[in-house]
């Protein structure tokens, strides 16, 4: 998925930035290689003993043994079984290794290295990818593909480990909509096409295209400060030093309003993007501005509150007047969770296949915001990648380029695709266009990831297989 606009990885890593060109021998690439994976479908105890020895000591006094188990628990209950298929690349500073996993599902592993012998291991970078052109060999026809997306998604519904909406478009019209499982298991509402489901971070794509938009108008500049729109900002010094663009690209070293003082919040208390601001923005910063990349739900509050400054209207009523309704997505807005609203999926989270199915009410804040938690329906996000391929939010088709900080020239050329995803406890949602013969696949869902996640791979290769 290298042409996809986002990619969802696990960071398993502290960052290192080596430049070296000597090859390692193939021979102790596959050696380092193999052993991960036998510690990885080992179990918990052989990977405690790959981590002690395989990890470099100063990666270790950052994030001991213990943090590292707790995301590899994580990793395998969502892989179960890893197979090497080819070793992609191998130099003194890192080893890239194409993985299969049991779940037919395909990743990057790139193995970070210390530049001197022995070469142990800094960081673990993991990148969703596409499989092998020799895995989609067998061709299938439209007709069989569709049939054989709706037996993936009757079993997966069966064995309880999907809920939710899916749409397929070809040329952007719909092909195939079903839904599975239930929008409320209380009263035993199904989920339907027109269910609204939460988007996640999926929300963070609307709130880029507003700081397009505002920039289009003269009204802010991608160098401009968060000082200039945000003057009682808490720590001064991130204020002056963090611009608009280091935000949008993740970069600015401002850290996640997730956290003790999240969990210790009323989640009732989180209804304007202002709500969010106490969480964090008073935080030391994570690094120096331009430096790093981290992903940041912070930064996009911050970029909120700047819309609401730059524009003169909340951050709600600016998406919904100059981006949904732009698009026609009359089901799209950030709901808020105690007001009622028709055909709204509740969101449902466990956290293990024997526990019971639980709201995700004291997980979520009451309103979503520029960073995540919006809602909208299969349909709603298919007229949204409607209209960005049709460029309907832009009076300059360059300002997509400029905003995503691509170089200039492409405003007309077709994009390769784009991959988005969202998701937290008891919300899971993906977009995917452009997949094979020029096909869109939607999948949302109330249930924790990957169920989504794992349903848009799936019918991705499927897809892909279509004469």
């Amino acid at each position: 998925m290298k042409s996809k606009l986002m990619v969802i990885f696990f960071v398993l890593f502290v960052s290192a930035n080596y430049a070296f060109t000597q090859q390692v021998q193939t021979g102790k690439s596959n050696d380092l290689v193999e052993k991960y994976i036998t510690a990885f479908n080992g179990g918990e105890e052989t990977m405690r003993a790959f981590l002690t020895e395989n990890i470099s000591q100063a990666s270790l006094e950052q994030r001991p043994v213990e943090a590292r188990l707790s995301m590899y628990r994580q990793m395998h209950a969502n892989m179960e079984e890893l197979t090497l298929k080819q070793i992609q690349g191998a130099t003194a500073a890192s080893i890239s290794a194409l993985m299969h996993t049991k779940k037919d599902e395909w990743f990057l592993f790139t193995f970070e290295l210390e530049p001197e012998p022995p070469h142990k291991i800094v960081g673990i970078r993991i990148e969703d990818t596409d499989a092998p052109e020799s895995a989609y060999a067998t061709k299938t026809t439209e007709i069989e593909a569709l049939k054989t997306i709706v037996q993936l998604l009757s079993e997966q519904s069966k064995n309880d480990l999907f809920s939710g909406s899916v749409l397929i478009a070809a040329k952007n019209k719909p092909i195939l909509k079903r839904s599975f499982g239930m929008a409320n298991k209380e009263f035993k509402f199904k989920n339907t096409p027109e269910t609204k489901f939460n988007l996640g971070s999926i929300n963070k794509i609307f709130t880029q295209i507003a700081i397009g938009q505002l920039y289009e108008q003269g009204k802010l500049s991608f160098n401009d400060p968060i000082i200039k729109f945000l003057p009682d900002y808490p720590n001064k010094t991130a204020a002056e030093k963090v611009t608009i663009r280091h935000l949008l690209d993740m970069s600015s070293g401002v850290g996640d309003f997730f956290g003790e003082k999240f969990e210790s919040t009323p989640k009732d208390r989180f209804r304007a993007i202002g709500d969010f601001l106490p969480m964090f923005a008073g935080d030391s910063l994570k690094f120096e501005p331009g430096t790093q990349r981290q992903y940041s739900n912070g930064g996009f509050i911050v970029l909120g509150a700047i819309i609401e400054k730059a524009s003169g209207q909340s951050y709600y009523d600016y998406v919904k007047e100059h981006i949904f309704k732009c698009a026609g997505m009359s089901n799209t807005d950030s709901y808020e969770a105690d007001i009622p609203v028709p055909n709204l999926a509740e969101g449902y989270t466990r956290a293990s296949s024997n526990q019971p199915w639980r709201k995700n009410i004291y997980t979520r804040p009451a309103r979503g915001s520029s960073a995540g938690g919006g809602y909208s329906t299969v349909e709603g996000l298919l007229k949204f990648t409607i209209a960005l391929e049709r460029k309907m939010f832009f009076k300059n088709a360059e300002t997509w380029n400029t905003l995503r900080n691509q170089p200039s020239g492409q405003g007309n050329q077709q994009p390769g695709g784009m991959g988005i995803f969202g998701g937290a406890p008891g919300i899971n949602s993906g977009i995917e266009t452009n997949i094979g013969n020029g096909y869109t696949a939607i999948v949302m869902s109330n249930y924790d990831p990957p169920a989504a996640e794992n349903i848009l791979k799936k019918i991705r290769g499927i897809l892909k297989r279509v004469k």
